[in-house]
This record gives structure tokens, C-alpha cells and sequence, in this order.
């Protein structure tokens, strides 16, 4: 009797010893858990500082040289293409943020601003205009010269720089049009003259607009393909309508830049 008391009381703390040990997996696991999502959220909140110090060293730049500074190409390093403003950016909509040209810090060792993900901040630039008050001449937003020129009646062209909601709408989105049943835009038409956004933590394995398609992230590969129109929403699982998506995006209003040049004598 003494013998088989023994092994009960020997397997009943054996039982014991295995619900304490799913409890502090559980307890590990819930830990890890919210310190994954704490490291996510600091990321974020850096990089979103980030693109707000980028939207402000655009405008500052704007201030010092009387335009706004073409994109960086990928070959580039850091800084704008072309150089000095004199003809069309190379790469309106599908460069980087010229952090050299900017004296934008920090950088990486080619000259590119990073997000907290080390993914180099993109940069678009309307290269159209409309509703000028007479004839204009373009680049406008990047030449100092045609910018003063053609003053400050000029809008970005409505086939320009458009920020939707969504790019899972039907009609979906094309350049000029968010598409979808008229509340779908983020922005109108003819009111961006600049965009900055940041990829992402998920970038890492999609890294082009068709691997983001691929990988049915539609309103991301929205953002990668080149065009005038970009898509930002708050992030969302890979359930949603229009797949992962983790981008986050800034821009600056051309009533922002024209007030920022005005209040600092730039124009009219």
C-alpha cells in the first residue's frame, strides 16, 4: 500500500509538473508575443517621425532653392536626377528621397534614407500642371525658374499625383480616377505635388510591384508599379480585400508648398 501511495503521489506531481510547464509556455509565448508587437510598433512610430522630418526637409529645400528637388534614382546615390532641376526629373514616380541633395540624415552608405526596416524611403513628384493663369512652362515644381515664372495658379495636372483609399474597388483605380463609387480618394485631383512613403516591414519579400501581385498584395504592387497613383490605408492582414499591406505615406498638399514659399518671400 506504502508502495503504490509512492507512485501516485510521484505521478501526480509529474502531472503537476507538466501544467506548470504549458502555463509558463503560455505565459513565454504571450510575452513574446507582445514584445513582437511593441518592437513593431516602435518601428512604425520611427518611421512615420521620419517621413514627417522628410516632408518638412522637402519643404525646407523648396524654401532655400525656389523648387522642390527631383527624385534620387537607384543608381544614384542620394541625390536627385537630374541634377540642379534645369530639365524633367528621371524618375518622378518611381525614385527615392534625395537625402544627399536634401543633407538629409541619417543615410546608409550609398546615401539613401532608411526606414526602420533599412528600406530606402521612396519619393514622387508631380511633373504636370493646369489651371495656369496664362501660358506655362514645364518642370514647374522642380525649376525655380518656371515655378516664379508661372506663379502660383498653377495646380498639379489632374492625371498627377492621386493618393487613393483602396485599390480594391470596382471600377479599380487608374491615373486620374481612385475608381469605386466616388469615396474612394484620399486626396482630389490636382492637389499633390509630393509623396514620401515608406515600404515597410513586409517589403523584404516582395520587392516589386509584380512580386507584390504575386503575393496578393494588390495595394501595395499599387505603389510599386510606377504610376501616378498611390494607395494608403492603416495596415491589414493578408485576409483583407486588397491583400498585406504595411506601407505608410505622407505628401504635401500644393496649397502647403505655395503657402511655405509665400510666407518665406519665395513668391509670388
Amino acid at each position: 500500500m506504502q508502495l503504490t501511495l509512492r507512485s501516485r503521489q510521484r505521478a501526480f506531481t509529474l502531472v503537476e509538473l507538466a501544467v506548470v510547464m504549458v502555463l509558463i509556455g503560455l505565459l513565454l509565448g504571450s510575452l513574446m508575443y507582445t514584445l513582437s508587437a511593441q518592437v513593431d510598433q516602435r518601428a512604425r512610430e520611427q518611421t512615420q517621425r521620419t517621413l514627417d522630418q522628410a516632408r518638412e526637409a522637402l519643404l525646407g529645400y523648396a524654401i532655400a532653392n525656389g523648387r522642390l528637388p527631383c527624385p534620387a534614382s537607384s543608381a544614384s546615390n542620394g541625390i536627385e536626377v537630374p541634377a540642379g532641376g534645369a530639365v524633367a526629373c528621371t524618375n518622378p514616380n518611381d525614385g527615392f528621397l534625395p537625402a544627399v541633395t536634401l543633407g538629409f540624415q541619417p543615410t546608409d552608405s550609398s546615401g539613401y534614407a532608411l526606414d526602420a526596416w533599412n528600406n530606402r524611403i521612396r519619393y514622387a513628384v508631380a511633373t504636370s500642371v493646369a489651371s495656369c493663369a496664362g501660358t506655362s512652362t514645364t518642370p514647374h515644381f522642380t525649376n525655380k525658374t518656371n515655378l516664379k515664372t508661372n506663379g502660383m495658379s498653377c495646380q498639379p495636372g489632374n492625371n498627377d499625383l492621386l493618393v487613393c483609399k483602396s485599390g480594391a474597388s470596382t471600377p479599380a483605380p487608374a491615373v486620374g480616377n481612385c475608381g469605386g463609387a466616388g469615396d474612394n480618394a484620399a486626396t482630389n485631383l490636382g492637389t499633390v505635388v509630393a509623396v514620401i512613403f515608406s515600404t515597410g516591414k513586409n517589403y523584404a519579400n516582395a520587392q516589386t510591384a509584380a512580386a507584390s501581385t504575386a503575393a496578393g498584395r494588390t495595394d501595395e504592387a499599387a505603389n510599386l508599379d510606377g504610376n501616378t497613383v498611390y494607395i494608403s490605408h492603416v495596415v491589414a492582414p493578408s485576409s483583407a480585400t486588397g491583400g498585406e499591406y504595411d506601407d505608410m505615406m505622407v505628401w504635401i498638399p500644393v496649397g502647403l508648398l505655395y503657402s511655405r514659399l509665400a510666407s518665406a518671400g519665395v513668391l509670388p
